[in-house]
């Protein structure tokens, strides 16, 4: 009389079990997630940001069937940490970020904002650009070279394209060396360096004759670019330089994937790239599809070569 129920019991918790593993095989091997949570790289005051984000919530909760949230860390460090403890499941960062997501949280990079920038003279949509060495019209110095001991204007040392890029362009023309173990040092080459906050504000230390040269990126806006090209000089490019990009975190799993990465397509339609304008940058076009080591190839070369580490500490 014991052995009967007993029995049963057994035949029903089997069932569950084989029950149970036959839906997550069918939900893709996991619980849903109900929400998902994407961090955004600062780039503005939280609460514009948060006023800006709320049309794309919208949109990828209705593309995604769940909530979505746009969270806004206070630092680019805050970002690759969401990531890398599981706070968020995507972020939209900058190339560097990018770079320090995959390193320290084994992030992907899934997608590749496409711009509109200006190489040289001529505008494109690419997930790439170029930064380039400039003096005045009547400055002496001719190359990189020329500027040794000389005063520079630099926009930030956070900066992929007017910092990063442009020392790796001294490393490898051999004027500037690095140590084991040490970042590069500007300041062993030129003689004197002054971050200025920006690029405009780079320019304008060069028009007032404060620095002998400076750097200026084709990602810039438009009329800055071309007002300085056409008051300066070009010495020196540096690049290929990725452009922002869209990090997975490694718990995003299947459907979910795929199903996040469609909708994030979808938002470099023409009707929709006003609100991505708004939110994420003024010459946004779209994504790419792309992986870590083809987006970031030129950019892990600079890094390897210059040693510059980032300067917000990642735990």
């Amino acid at each position: 009389m014991i052995a009967f129920p007993t029995l049963y019991m057994r035949l029903l918790i089997l069932i569950l079990i084989i029950a149970s593993i036959l839906l997550m095989s069918a939900c893709g091997g996991a619980p849903a997630q109900s929400r998902i949570v994407i961090a955004v790289q600062p780039t503005n005051t939280a609460e514009q940001l948060a006023s800006d984000a709320r049309e794309i919530e919208e949109f990828l909760k209705a593309q995604l069937n769940r909530e979505v949230e746009l969270v806004f860390p206070t630092s680019y460090a805050g970002a690759v940490e969401a990531l890398r403890f599981g706070h968020a499941q995507a972020a939209f960062m900058s190339a560097w970020p990018l770079a320090l997501a995959q390193k320290y949280a084994g992030a992907e990079v899934a997608l590749a904002e496409l711009r509109e920038v200006i190489i040289d003279q001529d505008k494109k949509e690419e997930p790439y650009y170029f930064s380039y060495w400039i003096v005045a019209p009547d400055s002496p110095a001719q190359k990189l070279e020329d500027l040794k001991g000389k005063r520079v204007a630099l926009p930030s040392q956070l900066s992929t394209s007017g910092y990063v890029a442009p020392m790796a362009r001294l490393v490898e023309l051999g004027l500037l060396s690095t140590e084991p173990g040490k970042e590069v040092d500007p300041k062993k080459f030129f003689g004197d360096v002054l971050f200025a906050g920006g690029y405009a504000q780079a320019y304008e230390a060069l028009k007032q004759k404060q620095v002998d040269a400076t750097v200026i990126a084709g990602d810039v806006a438009e009329k800055l670019y071309r007002d300085v090209l056409a008051a300066t000089r070009v010495i020196e490019r540096q690049g290929p330089i990725p452009s922002h990009g869209v990090a997975f975190a490694k718990s995003l799993e299947e459907p979910l994937r795929s199903q996040l990465k469609a909708a994030l397509l979808e938002l470099g339609k023409p009707e929709r790239r006003p609100m991505m304008r708004k939110f994420i940058s003024a010459i946004f076009v779209g994504f790419k599809e792309t992986t870590t080591e083809e987006h970031l190839a030129s950019l892990n070369g600079f890094l390897q070569a210059t040693q510059l580490q980032y300067v917000e500490r990642l735990r």
